[in-house]
């Protein structure tokens, strides 16, 4: 998933996040310009899943 394409589909994205992981919270969830890969650091650590799957977990919600 590009930069553009995660900016523009977030909000709509963090709501089916947190209904998968609900201990995820605002801040975990929240989106930066600039700083994509941080907001992929923190989903990484609290799914346990790798940087692929992370970004594969999002382009398929």
């Amino acid at each position: 998933m590009d930069k553009l394409e995660l900016k523009g589909a977030w909000n709509e994205l963090k709501g089916k996040v947190k209904q998968a992981y609900a201990d995820l919270t605002e801040d975990d969830l929240k989106y930066e310009e600039g700083k994509d890969d941080e907001l992929y650091g923190k989903l990484q650590q609290k799914t346990g899943k790798t940087r692929e799957q992370v970004v594969d977990w999002l382009k398929s919600l």
